[in-house]
């Protein structure tokens, strides 16, 4: 068996009171009994995810981060619906055990769901798994797979059909996140106002209207550690909707640094992406289109969405970080990951033939 994914000591200014959640879980789980013991996972800079322990059951736990937050981010009540309606036609989502919209508890919305034991691939793999490059690219592929198949999902059977604004999507991308880092920005970053208006002005037409992760890569999938090449969960439902699929693809490739890119893109990499057998961005488009029927003459476009994107995300963290509201040292040195995604967009921009 290879190594489970496991969380660790809770980072300093994010601690729960274990009393609260000793008292809420035993409420909502029936028959629960012993003491919890409360860790962290380390991945992820938006919600926070914990795991809870009870002699021999394990739960995980998601809430926002603290500090102040955009009004309409952080939804953990839609997050918990979008999952429950997906469950029975996406068999990868948690089940949902227990939500709390009571401010009264933790001071804010949070869930408690299954604990899915399986292995999570973050900037490397785990010490005891030895893929061979073919094995390597079998997981892959795999991988890309199950983003395939959500983008398959019948909505209206799962009840999500209306989770999305209709047609539009991409202009409302767009414009959305080019409102979002102005506001967010700050004084020790660029303005990307070259790479905003190339976006909209070389806006496409959506190419379809489907049910989107909009964060999906291998640290939000969950491997069975008797067969890693089995996909058994997908996680962080907290952006799913309905939308365009290319842009979902676009968004999975902003985080996917393969061996032969630059040194500064290098030192971002989270996921085993570089790994002999891993497929290059364009293997991965060329392949997910051959298997999902869905086509761009040219994937530039959706590239550099991905990559700004990406950007205006980490901006919005380190706002929170510039300004005082988060301790988090992993955010230290965001600004300079920024400024150094719009230097990758204009040069793609100058590059593309769009």
């Amino acid at each position: 068996m290879t190594q489970i994914d496991q969380a660790i000591s809770i980072r300093e200014g994010e601690e729960l009171d274990a009393a609260v959640v000793d008292q809420f879980m035993k409420q909502a789980i029936p028959g629960l009994t012993g003491q919890p013991v409360i860790l962290q996972y380390p991945g992820g800079a938006s919600n926070l995810t914990y795991q809870v322990d009870y002699d021999d059951r394990s739960f995980v736990l998601r809430r926002p981060p603290f500090g102040q937050i955009a009004k309409s981010a952080h939804d953990m009540m839609r997050e918990a619906r979008v999952m429950k309606a997906l469950k029975p036609v996406y068999p990868y989502v948690p089940d949902i055990i227990a939500i709390c919209d009571d401010h009264a508890v933790l001071g804010c919305d949070f869930y408690v769901m299954e604990r899915l034991k399986g292995i999570i691939l973050r900037q490397d793999f785990p010490e005891d798994l030895d893929l061979n490059e073919a094995d390597t690219r079998k997981l892959c592929l795999n991988v890309i797979d199950k983003l395939v198949d959500l983008h398959k999902v019948d909505t209206a059977a799962a009840g999500l059909d209306q989770l999305g604004k209709g047609a539009g999507y991409v202009e409302r991308q767009i414009g959305g996140w080019s409102n979002r880092f102005r506001k967010a920005k700050t004084d020790d970053v660029g303005d990307f106002e070259t790479v905003m208006t190339w976006l909209d002005d070389k806006m496409p037409a959506d190419v379809a209207q489907c049910l989107i992760h909009n964060d999906f890569r291998f640290d939000n999938v969950v491997l069975n550690p008797d067969n890693p090449f089995e996909v058994i969960g997908v996680l962080d439902w907290e952006m799913a909707t309905i939308g365009d699929p290319l842009m979902d693809l676009g968004n999975s490739l902003a985080y996917w640094i393969e061996a032969g890119d630059d040194d500064v893109f290098r030192t971002m990499r989270r996921q085993p992406t570089h790994r002999p057998g891993m497929l290059t961005r364009k293997e991965v488009v060329d392949y997910y289109m051959e298997k999902s029927g869905y086509r761009a003459e040219q994937f530039d476009y959706y590239e550099i969405y991905g990559l700004f994107r990406l950007a205006v995300i980490m901006q919005q963290i380190y706002y929170r970080f510039y300004h005082g509201q988060t301790k988090d040292k992993r955010f230290a040195m965001f600004g300079q990951a920024i400024n150094y995604l719009e230097q990758r967009c204009l040069k793609l921009i100058k590059a593309s033939a769009l």
